[in-house]
């Protein structure tokens, strides 16, 4: 960042004596290009057109062609290609590779094929273009004719054509390629060797890939990595974890990707009570020990001990690092645990790696899903730089939250950026759309996933698209929709059908969901049940013993609902009905005291959304205590007054009669609560939700 600030002042001194020499925009260029600052060089060509400096040779166009290319300033790339009188391979090789990045691969094929002259760069970019894009065989067919043309491969040409054997499996070609490299004398490249031992692992030759990797002379981490994840890969947990105890011993620093797949390792031959004995057993437990076990209880869902265990670490006078940080404030974000999430935030602060991106990132994502929206916006802002997992993170919390204009306007911004969104950032948008009803927005952003951003649709976003058309009313083009995507739809596109039926009622596409579920997860009670809802909602008490005859046939289990409120850093579980808490005639008598208070002003039960065939009074008792109104009255209790909001999260999704009930009640005690359902957040703020009543 020091570079960059340099760089900038360097630029806004230029601007203020006017113009320059020859020297000096070259100097510039190059810095340019060495920090990739695709902004300072874009300033740096205004001045230039500002001045009437015109280039006597082709360097500095070339230059800002590659800087551009390299920023994925794609736009700025093409025109400038476009108004250059003077083009050379350089030139040509540049904008390649800048098509390459995009992931265009017409027309990456069609700037090749009209390039004057070519050279070996020209090759190995859309070689490499090509592989890196999934076109594998149509690499092949550039590589034999790289040759055939009598271009000599190079090390980076190799790389890529025994990825493109990786990715295929191609193991014959692989062995033909390994001569090849033999012969030109690569074998001590590092590149080429790391790639010959993944692509030997790929194929299922692990025993040849250990043997070439005991021959390197000099490995790097890299290497060490592909072998350790090889083994892990192809079911091999010991021998992933004997080779990182080796790399220990002979001095190479583990990373990120180390610890990922030796905790990979570590969780597929034993329980975390066996891990912990090993842990227990290290004399002398370093950083990356302390760092695999906290991720280790994290997940396999013992949030509560990779928190303990952290403290353990703090008291062990062990500094964490930045993934260390970023995994325990992920688990924070698992349990909504805001108040212990700032604590980490602090530490992170006082540790001096606030500005670490993974820590950044996961702090944005922790504050979206304990509902702190302001506090989540703040980190975003402050980041120094952000990647494509922050600007999800901070998309995505938008959605969840309720500000889903908020979220689309930070997508289009993401694109005035230039940066390239991924599959989440679509379903983050989409779930915008449909939380907000606005069909041909998303419609078209479901266009663009291919059209624009050259990806293909995921499931997920299928789902996304099939919950805004069947709530908007557009269950003939939803289904149309499933009809025709390129593959078989999973249960989420199911339940989504089923539950988007459920609020339509309409027996006849709920039917057929249901069917597909029964089929696809014939154990997961949720179709069963929201089945029979919806057969009870119209009156079919036949259908609903029906269902649950089947279920008592099948031995299926209903999920036990629950909500959970955090106060004073200890979280406290209820269930409907529940009478298990030390406090539970307090919390009743406050829940009492709410319901009368509400039914002053006319307030009455819904009783519809009790799905049993039993009388008015049974139905009122049933519903009048269900876990989020026992939570919020422990949370009122515990908490009597002052402006911090109340936050409760439930593990399935709020009923209609709760939704109400929390307006009111917001809007009684002039109290903000904060409610996570299975599906979104609501802020129930003066009698209002966040969700508009959408959810």
């Amino acid at each position: 960042m020091k570079a960059k600030q340099k760089l900038r002042e360097a630029v806004d001194l230029l601007y203020c004596r006017g113009c320059a020499g020859t020297e000096a925009y070259s100097r510039l260029l190059l810095e340019c290009f060495r920090n990739a600052d695709a902004d300072q060089a874009r300033r740096l060509q205004s001045h230039m057109k500002l001045h009437s400096f015109t280039p006597t040779t082709s360097f500095f166009h070339n230059r800002l062609l590659q800087i551009y290319a390299k920023s994925g300033y794609i736009s700025d790339a093409q025109d400038l290609f476009e108004r250059m009188c003077h083009r050379d391979v350089f030139s040509w090789n540049a904008m390649l590779s800048a098509y390459s990045k995009l992931g265009s691969i017409d027309d990456l094929l069609a700037l090749f094929n009209q390039m004057p002259t070519r050279d070996t760069v020209s090759y190995n970019t859309i070689i490499a273009g090509l592989v890196g894009h999934g076109s594998c065989k149509m690499a092949f067919d550039f590589f034999t004719r790289m040759q055939g043309e009598g271009f000599v491969p190079t090390e980076h040409t190799y790389v890529s054509v025994l990825n493109a054997c990786s990715q295929l499996l191609d193991l014959r070609l692989g062995r033909q390629i390994h001569g090849w490299i033999t012969a030109r004398n690569l074998r001590e490249n590092l590149y080429v060797w790391n790639s010959l031992i993944d692509m030997y692992s790929r194929c299922g030759e692990l025993d040849l890939a250990r043997w070439l990797f005991d021959r390197m002379v000099v490995r790097n981490i890299v290497l060490w990595n592909s072998m350790i994840h090889s083994y892990l890969r192809n079911g091999l947990p010991k021998k992933c974890i004997e080779l990182f105890h080796d790399m220990r011993f002979s001095g190479v620093k583990p990373d990120l990707v180390t610890v990922s797949s030796v905790l990979g390792a570590i969780l597929q031959i034993g329980t975390t009570e066996e891990a912990d004995k090993v842990f227990r057993g290290i004399e002398k437990r370093d950083k990356v020990c302390w760092t695999i076990m906290i991720a280790g209880y994290a997940q396999n869902g013992k949030e509560e001990d990779a928190l303990k265990l952290f403290t353990e670490m703090l008291l062990d006078d062990i500094r964490p690092d930045g993934f260390t940080i970023s995994s325990v404030v992920s688990v924070c974000s698992r349990l909504a645990s805001l108040d212990r999430g700032k604590v980490l935030h602090g530490i992170a602060i006082i540790s001096g790696l606030e500005g670490d991106l993974l820590i950044s990132s996961a702090l944005v994502d922790m504050y979206s899903k304990c509902g702190d929206t302001t506090d989540a916006w703040i980190v975003f802002k402050l980041m120094p730089s952000r990647n494509v997992v922050s600007w999800n993170s901070m998309i995505v919390g938008f959605a969840q939250n309720g500000l889903d204009e908020e979220a689309l306007a930070l997508y289009e911004r993401m694109l005035q950026e230039k940066l390239k969104p991924d599959n989440i950032t679509l379903v983050g948008v989409l779930s915008a759309c449909s939380h907000i009803g606005l069909i041909e927005c998303g419609r078209r952003y479901f266009h663009s996933i291919s059209e624009l951003h050259g990806m293909k649709p995921t499931l997920d976003h299928y789902t996304c698209m099939i919950n805004l058309l069947g709530r908007s009313g557009y269950m003939k083009e939803a289904v149309d929709m499933i009809l025709g995507m390129p593959e078989e739809p999973n249960s989420l596109i199911w339940s989504t059908v089923l539950f988007v039926s459920a609020l339509n009622k309409d027996i006849e596409h709920g039917e057929l969901a249901a069917r597909h579920l029964f089929e696809i997860d014939p154990l997961n009670a949720s179709p069963y049940i929201m089945l029979s809802n919806m057969y009870a909602a119209c009156g079919r008490w036949d259908g609903v013993a029906s269902l649950r005859s089947l279920m008592k046939d099948r031995n299926i289990r209903k999920i036990a609902a629950y909500s959970s409120i955090e106060i004073d850093n200890k979280v406290y579980k209820f269930v409907s009905d529940d009478r298990t808490h030390p406090q539970t005639d307090i919390i009743y008598n406050k829940l009492n005291e709410l319901i009368k208070k509400l039914q002053q002003v006319g307030f009455a039960s819904d009783t519809d959304f009790v799905f049993h065939d039993v009388s008015e009074e049974e139905k009122f008792e049933s519903i009048c205590y269900h876990s989020e109104k026992l939570a919020l009255s422990f949370g009122l209790i515990s908490k009597p007054s002052g402006a911090i909001p109340i936050r409760i999260m439930k593990n399935i999704r709020v009923c209609g009669d709760c939704h109400l009930f929390m307006k009111l009640v917001s809007r009684s005690t002039q109290r903000s609560i904060v409610l996570r359902d299975s599906n979104r957040f609501h802020h129930f703020d003066n009698g209002q939700c966040s969700c508009r009543d959408y959810w």
